[in-house]
């Protein structure tokens, strides 16, 4: 499991799971009906991606969105 905490984490993960599956940016877009510097910028952390887009994406890439509860110890400013 990979935890994700900021958009640029986001789009690293986002850019190993495409990896992962073999597939190009130009690919991912095709399977997710978005556009490929979408893809890019999403990837570089450039940019915020609405959830629709993520769950898209998730899709795509056969994967699932996860929640998990943190410790009480955690704040949001150990997060941002």
């Amino acid at each position: 499991m990979v935890r994700i905490r900021t958009v640029s984490e986001l789009g690293q993960a986002l850019r190993q799971a495409r990896r992962a599956k073999g597939l190009t940016q130009v690919e991912l877009a095709a399977l997710a009906g978005i556009q490929p510097h979408h893809i890019s910028n999403i990837e570089n952390g450039a940019t915020n991606p609405t959830a629709s887009t993520i769950l898209t994406l998730l899709a795509a890439l056969e994967l699932d969105w996860q929640f998990n509860t943190r410790s009480k110890d955690t704040g949001i400013g150990d997060i941002f």
